[in-house]
């Protein structure tokens, strides 16, 4: 396992300086890689064999794969951190890290195998670091994988104080014969919803514009909870239910609904010549969204494209296994809606149409 803290400034004077003087606080850096070791150490798997402290992590392909294929994705948390820093919550931020890169190569049939992280920062604040981090390690924990490395960047100036920035790295491994690209995908078949937990990681510019429109307290309840909880609600990680399903039901395509909302993402596992007709009445829109649309006045167009409202992942199955598939996924302990179906394109038309 690798962790290592990556020190950034340069300094010039005519008198003796120290790293200190310029900005950088050694100690601090050494004192975050000791406290997130535990954290770290709780995410371990089998296939692990480097230990803490080297250049590098290394990482044993699991046996069992014929032909393993390496499947990698990296993302980050967007503006969402804006509200994390305001709001002084930073525990669940690095769920949100790890939510999003996982999801994305849940899609192709992947096991995620191990994470990176990389934060970086004006001033290390250890306090602060650290519960990023245990958030990082709790989502690998949800995700099945383990956190094997992380840099961690304090570059004085280079950040407003008190904020920070976020990149997550997940790398995990899929049997070639297995991979899930959507070719099967046919006319007829069922698209499945499973819930999200709220906005997840995307359309936060638009929500914190909302937010600041309308002048309301993120402390007012909403249906029993808080703006504040259910706008910072982390991502939910669908790696372990899902992939549970692929050895019960033949998914034919996965699409992992963020930056662009329903209308852009589905289409990403279709081919040219197909359609999702999604039933906006399949599901009932949360409150969140709701709340979002009615102080936004946002049209149902945008909010299909900007947003998840309400679904995170998408499923393609065949109709006979569309029962199945949700009272497995069910059991799981996911929502899950039966939200349209797979229709032949005709000319031009959008290959999404919620309606």
């Amino acid at each position: 396992m690798s962790f290592t803290v990556e020190r950034m400034t340069e300094a010039h004077s005519s008198s003796p300086l120290t790293y200190r003087d310029a900005g950088v606080d050694i100690d601090a850096g050494d004192a975050l890689v000791e406290k997130i070791k535990p954290y770290a150490k709780r995410t371990m798997r089998p296939g692990v064999l480097a230990g803490i402290g080297g250049f590098g992590a290394l990482f044993e392909i699991p046996k069992g794969y014929s032909e393993p294929v390496l499947v990698s994705g990296t993302d980050g948390v967007g503006t969402k951190l804006k509200l994390a820093f305001e709001l002084d919550r930073h525990d669940a931020i690095g769920i949100d890290l790890v939510a999003m890169s996982v999801n994305d190569i849940l899609t192709l049939g992947a096991e995620p195998l191990f994470f990176l992280d990389y934060y970086a920062c004006g001033k290390l604040d250890v306090a602060t670091a650290s519960r990023v981090v245990k958030g990082i390690a709790e989502g690998c924990e949800r995700a099945g994988c383990a956190l094997i490395g992380g840099e961690t960047a304090e570059m004085p100036g280079m950040y407003a104080p008190g904020e920070y920035d976020l990149a997550g790295f997940a790398v995990g491994v899929v049997e070639k014969s297995r991979i899930i690209d959507g070719s099967t995908i046919a006319p007829g078949d069922v698209v499945l919803g499973l819930a999200s937990d709220g906005a997840h990681s995307n359309g936060y510019t638009l929500i914190r514009r909302i937010v600041e429109r309308s002048g309301v307290d993120l402390g007012t309840k909403l249906h029993g909870a808080s703006l504040a909880d259910l706008i910072l609600a982390p991502t939910r990680i669908y790696v372990k239910p899902v992939r549970a399903l692929f050895e019960a039901v033949k998914v034919k395509g996965l699409a992992h609904i963020t930056g662009g909302g329903l209308t852009e993402n589905v289409p990403r596992v279709l081919a040219d010549d197909l359609t999702a007709r999604i039933d906006r009445s399949a599901w009932a829109l949360p409150p969140l969204f709701a709340w979002l649309q009615q102080h936004g006045n946002i049209a149902e167009d945008e909010m299909a494209r900007v947003f998840n409202c309400g679904i995170g992942m998408v499923l393609v199955v065949a109709p006979s296994d569309a029962e199945a598939a949700t009272r497995l996924l069910s059991a799981a302990g996911e929502k899950v809606f039966r939200i349209g179906a797979i229709e032949r394109r005709r000319g031009d038309e959008p290959q999404t149409i919620v309606a």
